[in-house]
Order: structure tokens, then sequence, then C-alpha cells
């Protein structure tokens, strides 16, 4: 089975853990800090993926890194899937988590990619334009800088983007040329 499978069915069964005991928002941000953690942390997860470590040495680092910043339940979940061999997709569980929780609240990520840092009216123009495309209620906006553009903007949606850059104009205009 793929592992996006696996890691979905893992993450709706956590979800549905964290509806039961009122938790969602509590085990929300616990798996943003694993995922941040583990993302952030490349050894962490070489070694978590590592079929020649012993699983006993892969939860006692996993006790040892989140016990005492994670919820015991969502603590209690990381230790299930680790005793089922299953640690190294634990990165893939949490995002899948995570875009599980987005869906259920009606929350879109995107991202938004511009020559300089965006103002509080600017940020606030694109997550209009993101609500209008998604039909969504909240947004979570990231940010990049990317010098290469010259100016004007590229944001991206889910599997949409929205060119807006003076790079991708130009590039229009030399294809009008040469035709």
């Amino acid at each position: 089975m793929a592992v996006a499978t696996v890691a979905a069915r893992y993450a709706k069964s956590l979800l549905d853990l964290a509806k039961e005991q009122g938790l969602t928002e509590t085990m929300y941000k616990d798996m943003q800090f694993f995922k941040n953690t583990v993302d952030q942390n490349r050894l962490l997860m070489i070694m978590l993926k590592n079929p020649i470590v012993r699983a006993e040495k892969k939860s006692a680092v996993l006790k040892a890194a989140f016990t005492n910043r994670l919820n015991p339940i969502t603590m209690s979940f990381i230790d299930i899937v680790a005793k089922k061999n299953r640690e190294g997709i634990l990165d893939a569980i949490a995002e899948q988590f995570i875009n599980q929780y987005n869906i259920l609240n009606s929350i879109q990520r995107a991202t938004v990619v511009t020559t300089v840092p965006l103002t509080t009216i600017q940020r606030e123009k694109f997550k209009a334009m993101v609500i209008k495309i998604a039909h969504c209620k909240l947004v979570e906006l990231e940010e990049k800088i990317d010098s290469n553009l010259i100016g004007g903007y590229i944001l991206r949606v889910g599997d949409q983007q929205v060119d807006g850059s003076i790079r991708s104009q130009l590039n229009g205009l030399r294809l009008e040329f040469l035709n």
C-alpha cells in the first residue's frame, strides 16, 4: 500500500480521536510541531526511516525528543505507530493530519512569492484573493521572496497558480515577438 494511503488512514484515526476527546486544536499544534521538527532535523528523519536502526532505539529517541513537548495522547499515538514499525512515515502522517484538519475547518494554504516583503494591506488582499479562488473561510499564507521575479507576484493555491510577475509578462512579450 502506498505511503500516502497508509498515512491518510493513520491521520484520519488520530483526527477522529482528537474530535472525540475535544483535542483537535491541541493535536493540530502537536502535529505542526512534529512536522516542523522533523523537517528541520534531517538526521532525525533519516534515523526514523532507516531499517537498520532497531525499533526500540527509534522509540527511545522519539520519547526523548517529544515527551515533554507533546500532549500525552499524541505521544501515545506516536508510540503505537512506532510499535507497528511505521515510524518512518510519521512525517507523512503529520502532513496528512494537517491537511485533513485544514479541510475540516475550511482552511486553505497558499504561497505567495514576491520580490519584497508584503505589507499588511497587500497580505490582506492576497488572502481575499485566495478566499475567492478556493471558496474557504480562513487562509494560511506562506510568504517567500525571490529577487529573480523582477517585480509582481506568483500566488499558488492548491494546484492553481496565478502568475502576475514581470518576468512572466516579459517572457510572454518575447514569445509574441518571436512569432
